[in-house]
């Protein structure tokens, strides 16, 4: 009797590991994920949250340089520079419609929040334009200082959003955001030559 007891016994605890193993294993198959990659915990994080927020902020960025770049290209005296400021124009409708595919990839609803940076930015270009006289070289150049300003911040950025999309895993996240920031640091090289080209050392003779 005591053999019998014995052996069954350890058949009920052999039962109630292989219950665990099973139960554990469920566990880690199941899991939380979305179909974009997220866990559940990745996504209720603080990070993830911060990371959200910010990309509301240069949504926000965006959305109001779009209607600003049209009034620099307006203002701007050198052709070559109004047709950069033409071509950022097209670049910047790009730009708002990768995030909203990114807020796609995170499953969040497109929402803009105020850019203090940007609005600051943008009202110091207004200012360059009413303090300049029409026509003018040293116009065109404080339009070139103030249009990169604008690249440098959203330069900083993108940089930093796409590094916060590599760490918490967002593949795909992290390779549209290379992609604007690739085409921001390609507009400041634009802007950088046609101010070299002619118009730094026009508005030093005016």
């Amino acid at each position: 009797m005591a053999t019998t007891a014995k052996t069954t016994t350890k058949a009920s605890a052999a039962k109630t590991s292989a219950s665990k193993a099973t139960t554990t294993s469920t566990k880690k198959t199941t899991g939380t994920g979305k179909a974009s990659g997220m866990t559940g915990k990745m996504k209720d994080s603080e990070f993830h949250e911060f990371f959200v927020d910010e990309l509301k902020d240069i949504y926000w960025a965006e959305k109001h340089l779009v209607k600003a770049l049209p009034k620099m290209k307006k203002a701007a005296t050198s052709p070559e520079l109004a047709a950069c400021f033409d071509k950022h124009t097209a670049e910047t409708q790009t730009h708002i419609e990768t995030l909203e595919q990114v807020f796609a990839l995170l499953e969040e609803k497109p929402a803009a929040k105020k850019c203090d940076a940007m609005a600051g930015l943008l009202e110091e270009a207004e200012g360059i334009i009413e303090d300049t006289e029409e026509g003018t070289m040293i116009r065109d150049a404080g339009l070139i200082l103030a249009a990169q300003k604008v690249e440098h911040y959203e330069i900083a950025t993108y940089g930093t959003l796409k590094t916060f999309a590599a760490c918490m895993g967002h593949t795909e996240v992290e390779q549209l955001l290379q992609q604007t920031l690739d085409n921001e640091k390609a507009t400041d090289v634009a802007l950088t030559e046609v101010a070299e080209a002619s118009i730094n050392d026009a508005a030093a003779a005016e």
